[in-house]
């Protein structure tokens, strides 16, 4: 009989998260995405209302102002805190749902150790990227400026401090071609867990 198992994947902004699960989705496994989940609930009309009450200060025309909500947050680690608390339980609750049933599934969860939830995934992949390439990655990527980008990164989990964590790390500073042949050993790892 198969098993489920979850598997979480994580890392902070620009470390290449998005194109290991590519690669994890090239290769046949179900993965799914908190970004993409948290994407489907600015569409709905009852988290908005939620958020709108949440910070009325970022509201333009009666509707929550993305940019706006954004300097907010990078800007106040209390107002940051106060959008995770309002959105992760209900991202959460969203993904683990989709990975029920038999099989392995993986998720990209960027914000894992920040929320404290890596309890609830039978195994846990970090990437971890230099600055530099990140910095450069999520210019390339995104319409922000650099101030931008480190405040993001400032206010993420400090990649440096993984080691003290449980999860399998991998050192994202190489090509596309030897970040395939990571994943590839991490799934041959995996299946003799």
């Amino acid at each position: 009989m198969m098993q489920n198992k979850k598997i979480a994947v994580t890392g902070g902004i620009g470390s290449g998260k998005s194109v290991f699960c590519a690669i994890l989705r090239k290769k046949g496994f179900p993965v799914f995405s908190c970004d993409e989940i948290y994407r489907n609930l600015w569409r709905n009309q009852s988290y908005q209302h939620g958020l709108c009450e949440v910070f009325p200060e970022c509201v333009q025309a009666g509707t929550m102002n993305k940019k706006l909500l954004a300097a907010a947050v990078f800007g106040d680690r209390k107002k940051l805190e106060a959008l995770n608390a309002y959105a992760h339980p209900k991202i959460m609750q969203t993904l683990l749902a989709a990975m029920e049933g038999e099989g392995v599934f993986f998720a990209e969860v960027p914000l894992l150790f920040e929320g404290g939830f890596e309890s609830l995934f039978d195994e846990v992949i970090a990437l971890r990227r230099a600055d530099d390439a990140r910095l450069s990655a999520v210019a390339e990527r995104d319409a922000v400026t650099t101030e931008e980008i480190a405040a993001r990164m400032n206010s993420q989990f400090d990649p440096a401090k993984l080691s003290e964590k449980r999860c399998i790390i991998v050192e994202n500073n190489g090509s596309l071609a030897d970040l395939e042949k990571k994943a590839e050993g991490i799934i041959a790892l995996l299946n003799n867990i």
